[in-house]
């Protein structure tokens, strides 16, 4: 579905924040929980101008902090989508990421979006995400196989499942404990 379990959310958030990108690509936006959570989180006092008495919202451009997505379901755009991301990419994920340039982004999130890849597709989108990222990626999908078939969004079908030895193979070395998801994070400095 487009939203993440409620026990993994604050960890990643957490991760996000310690991490301090500037540059966030958020692959499976969903409903854009975390790309409303990043803005709110990394730009914070960026959002408004606040003198005195005197407050106004910031305008897009002058954030500092740059929030893109992909989303292959055009349907799960909505308003906050627009406001909290400044670039939208509607597309298959694998297919928009090797679009993009090596080391375009600090942070790469792909949130719940591996377990809906066939593991070799799957493998190839792990590839994938290394090569994109300047520094970072965090990546969670459950810890066990939940059988899940969407007719009205073929993208929410579940074809594989994911352990820890698949994301060691791949050079993520920081697991965070959660009891339903994996939730591991690359360096990318640290996988040479």
């Amino acid at each position: 579905m487009p939203f993440s379990q409620s026990t993994q959310i604050s960890a990643i958030v957490q991760s996000i924040e310690s991490l301090k990108p500037i540059s966030i690509l958020d692959i499976g936006m969903g409903m854009g929980q975390y790309g409303y959570l990043s803005r709110m989180y990394l730009e914070n006092v960026n959002l408004f101008e606040i003198d005195g008495n005197y407050a106004k919202k910031r305008e897009k451009k002058d954030w500092k902090i740059k929030i893109d997505g992909i989303e292959g379901f055009k349907e799960y755009i909505t308003e906050i989508h627009t406001y909290c991301y400044n670039n939208l990419i509607i597309g298959e994920a694998l297919e928009e990421l090797k679009k993009i340039k090596d080391n375009s982004y600090e942070l790469l999130l792909a949130i719940d979006i591996l377990e809906h890849f066939e593991k070799k597709d799957g493998e190839l989108f792990l590839r994938e995400l290394q090569r994109v990222t300047s520094k970072y990626v965090i990546v969670s999908t459950p810890k066990k196989f939940i059988l899940q078939e969407i007719d009205a969004n073929p993208y929410e079908n579940h074809r594989s499942l994911w352990n820890q030895e698949d994301f060691l193979k791949y050079k993520f070395k920081q697991i965070i404990e959660n009891d339903i998801s994996w939730i591991v994070i690359l360096e990318k400095e640290k996988i040479k």
